[in-house]
């Protein structure tokens, strides 16, 4: 009696459906949101107002920039130093306002001098003859109803860089509440519009202490 062979058994396909294979790509992620307009258009606002501040006196800034981080300790104010750094942006904006009324004159020995507008004329700081020989007629620089439109704008101005500075913003208004936190990004806006177009409307010919002095005055 001889032996059949057993029939191998053959491998049933599997019904399965193979699994999809993952892809080498990764899923990207949300598209960055694009900044509103009146976002952009408060960007914009506030790069034009940063350029009032070449309207300022240069001292005035540096001493704005020097002093804030340590007037108000890198925004962390207790009631000394918040007490402390609101007579100092006083006294800037003091210093922004008599700037306007300074006012330099180039004598016959080549040299710029400076002075204070006054209702009759310039009176000069370090001129050194008394008698004011060798000097071009000081009355036509009396102040002027311009003079007091531009103290005006600078002081306004050097308010709108430092509410937008965030040491002075943390010092008064650590936690601003919503309201408060929409007029400290509307309202500066607002103000350098105004005073960027005044600026213009009203011009001014004076190159007083920390200004630049054009050549030929």
């Amino acid at each position: 009696m001889s032996l059949r062979p057993r029939p191998a058994p053959t491998k049933q396909p599997s019904t399965a459906e193979p699994e999809p294979a993952e892809t080498s790509k990764t899923r990207a992620g949300p598209p960055q949101r694009l900044q509103s307009l009146s976002q952009r258009a408060i960007s914009q606002t506030l790069t034009t107002t940063a350029n009032l501040a070449n309207l300022l006196p240069t001292g005035t800034l540096l001493a704005f920039q020097l002093l804030t981080p340590v007037f108000t300790n890198n925004g962390s104010c207790d009631p000394v130093t918040r007490v402390l750094t609101f007579l100092l942006l006083v006294l800037l904006s003091l210093s922004c306002f008599v700037a306007s009324f300074t006012d330099s004159v180039k004598a016959s020995d080549d040299r710029v001098y400076y002075g204070l507008a006054t209702f009759k004329g310039l009176f000069l700081f370090d001129y050194p003859d008394p008698s004011g020989s060798g000097l071009p007629d000081l009355s036509n620089k009396r102040i002027g109803f311009i003079d007091w439109v531009h103290a005006v704008l600078s002081v306004l101005v050097f308010g709108v860089v430092a509410v937008r500075d965030k040491n002075v913003v943390a010092c008064f208004y650590p936690q601003p509440g919503h309201t408060t936190q929409e007029v400290l990004d509307i309202v500066p806006v607002g103000i350098g519009l105004i005073c960027s177009l005044l600026f213009v409307v009203f011009p001014t010919r004076r190159h007083g202490i920390g200004y630049p002095v054009t050549p030929g005055k």
